[in-house]
């Protein structure tokens, strides 16, 4: 019987087979846009099993587990980790048409060689296969990265970070690992005794006095300057929606200070503090001519109860309403007004606003570059098999499939790059169907281009990485 990850997994016709076979499955990655801990990668860590590699971390898991009935104790919890990875076992059969099944017995082809489906019933054995594996040293975490073909990764990291492990990276390793400069905590004015505390902390490592709003921009710049001087050539926001409204200098001062000293600012004030702050940050990208990227639509720590007991980033998220398209057109009209908008990704987490996403890239592209503007990849909840379809459908109607840049793993694990080779096998499998029809011309010198661009290579022209 033919194993369910074969060589053609998810190519529906020849000319699918033959566009990912040709053109994109030897490509390497560039992966711009991910949550690897840039302290892992530069100790080479070696995981002790399957689940300290597979398991810890990753809240698409969780999610799964705890929609399939199973306790959090084997999630997050204190079982053992054999123990955890038999519950996450007894969850993958009921993944079926959901992409962690697919993600999952890529992950163990590609990694492990294992092309056994997970069950319970084969729980045992591919635990202890694996994680045998993982103990020897063409596991580490640079070897897992190598194994894959991986050129360049870009962390994401606070403006306090050291880059300690950035630092330590260079030269000791072939494969580029850059910081990706996110800012989100200069905009986190909901809990003000926060929010002043990372500002003291800001304070710090800018070795700025933060009494006003001035000052603020002169510590973030430093750290920017600094972030830059490391490798750093992108920035990434995180952010529910895009902010706007009109708004003074000595009123957002007042704003600043008012949080400064603990007090909870009005939905009006954060709105004029959030708007005057992003400017300034997207200006600086300008500046030094970087990449800004927004991700943008998603409905963080939904449940009260447990993001008290776990904190962010343990599965309570979910996709939020449709972005006030407006806010965003003023946003970035403003720097464009001044000539400050650098090059700019957008991505979006509900599925309605993919047209007018990228309607509004097309907005603010003025032929300085190719896609100055582009609306990014799917994304989280969407970056799944209907998701990235219908991304792609989108794209190719409303924008430039040919300059999309691609796919980013946006991801924590160390076993995630697969993900790559999944979203390739889907666009030539979407690139395929439409030359069968004869919607798109079956000749080399258009599909060639097409497929190794979105691949591998539009990414590596867009970002200057071939320099």
């Amino acid at each position: 019987m033919k194993p369910f990850i074969n060589e053609n997994f998810l190519l529906g016709s020849k000319t699918a087979e033959k566009l990912y076979h040709k053109y994109s499955e030897n490509l390497p990655i560039v992966d711009f846009h991910c949550h690897l801990s840039p302290s892992m990668i530069a100790e080479d860590h070696q995981f002790g099993n399957l689940t300290q590699a597979w398991l810890e971390g990753d809240h698409y898991k969780w999610r799964a587990m705890r929609t399939n009935g199973i306790n959090e104790m084997y999630c997050t919890g204190n079982a053992s980790d054999p123990e955890k990875f038999k519950k996450w076992a007894e969850t993958v059969p009921a993944t079926i048409g959901n992409p962690l099944y697919h993600w999952t017995h890529l992950e163990l082809a590609r990694y492990f060689n294992i092309t056994e489906l997970l069950s319970p019933s084969t729980a045992s054995a591919i635990y202890e296969k694996a994680s045998a594996m993982l103990q020897t040293k063409e596991f580490t975490t640079q070897a897992l990265i190598r194994k894959m073909k991986v050129e360049v990764i870009c962390t994401t990291d606070d403006p306090t970070d050291t880059l300690e492990h950035h630092r330590k990276l260079k030269g000791s390793f072939e494969v580029t690992v850059l910081p990706t400069w996110r800012p989100d905590n200069v905009i986190k004015t909901e809990d003000p005794k926060k929010f002043k505390i990372y500002i003291q902390k800001l304070e710090q490592t800018s070795g700025v006095e933060i009494k006003n709003f001035d000052a603020l921009v002169e510590a973030l710049d430093n750290r920017h300057k600094f972030f830059h001087e490391t490798g750093g050539r992108l920035s990434d926001h995180g952010l529910e929606r895009f902010y706007f409204t009109s708004f003074n200098a000595s009123e957002v001062d007042k704003i600043l200070k008012k949080l400064m000293h603990g007090k909870t600012i009005s939905s009006d004030e954060a709105e004029k503090y959030k708007t005057a702050a992003m400017l300034e940050l997207c200006k600086m990208n300008n500046k030094r001519g970087w990449t800004q990227q927004f991700h943008v639509g998603a409905m963080r720590n939904n449940n009260a109860r447990m993001f008290r007991q776990m904190g962010p980033d343990t599965g309570w998220d979910s996709i939020g309403v449709s972005q006030d398209a407006l806010k965003m057109s003023k946003f970035l009209s403003a720097l464009d007004d001044t000539e400050q908008l650098a090059k700019t990704i957008l991505y979006n987490l509900n599925p309605a606003d993919n047209e007018m996403m990228i309607a509004m890239a097309g907005n603010f592209n003025d032929g300085s570059s190719a896609a100055k503007v582009q609306y990014g990849p799917a994304w989280w909840f969407l970056d799944q098999k209907s998701g990235m379809e219908k991304h792609m459908k989108d794209l190719s109607a409303l924008g430039l499939m040919r300059r999309f840049i691609g796919m980013v793993t946006d991801s924590r694990s160390f076993l995630s790059y697969p993900r790559h080779e999944y979203f390739r096998r889907l666009v030539c499998n979407y690139v395929g169907k439409e030359v069968e029809k004869g919607l798109i011309p079956d000749e080399e010198e258009l599909l060639k281009p097409l497929i190794e661009g979105i691949s591998y290579r539009n990414a590596k022209d867009y970002f200057g990485f071939n320099k």
